[in-house]
């Protein structure tokens, strides 16, 4: 099942609750139980249901006997897993970037990295982040690595906003962040 065989309706729904498992409204263990969600979002059960259904695909909910569906929670090995997983893809997209990239893309990603360096922890030093890897994916130009990676940053999103969007993060995050970026930006 993908997001493109549900209704609109399934598809706000399936958006929204990935918004929340991202804020984290919904954290591992919380219950999604459809009338409620379908009551929340003025909606009819059916596309709630195939909103949990698409999250049970993506491996971000489980069906735990006598609790219905739940948002999974991660084994401290998953979540190293995972992290190595991301490492390896980021490498291997920055690799291709360094081949791939247009001299334009260079620009934007030192660009989106300085801009980086000078905001202030939160919000907008989450975003700019989240920019400079969506760029960094694009100036690869590998759909199956998009594909690859999207898949996994749905995964990370069980736990939780990254320590960039937190406006008191661990002391230098920033700073090693922009100089992992200035390794990854290519030609």
């Amino acid at each position: 099942m993908t997001e493109d065989s549900e209704g609109p309706q399934g598809q706000s729904a399936y958006r929204r609750l990935l918004a929340d498992i991202k804020s984290g409204q919904l954290l591992p263990g919380s219950r999604l139980r459809e009338t409620e969600l379908a009551e929340r979002f003025g909606i009819s059960r059916t596309p709630v249901r195939e909103a949990i259904r698409q999250l049970e695909a993506d491996g971000l909910v489980t069906h735990q006997a006598r609790q219905g569906a739940t948002i999974r929670n991660l084994d401290y090995a998953e979540v190293i897993e995972l992290y190595e997983m991301r490492s390896v893809l980021e490498g291997t997209a920055s690799r291709l970037a360094a081949r791939m990239a247009q001299r334009v893309e260079v620009v934007e990603l030192t660009e989106l990295n300085d801009a980086l360096a000078a905001s202030a922890p939160g919000a907008a030093a989450q975003e700019l982040n989240r920019q400079f890897h969506r760029t960094l994916l694009d100036a690869a130009r590998n759909r199956f690595l998009v594909k690859t990676m999207s898949a996994l940053q749905k995964t990370l999103l069980i736990l939780g906003p990254t320590t960039l969007a937190d406006p008191t993060p661990p002391r230098g995050r920033r700073r090693r962040t922009c100089r992992r970026h200035r390794r990854h930006r290519g030609p």
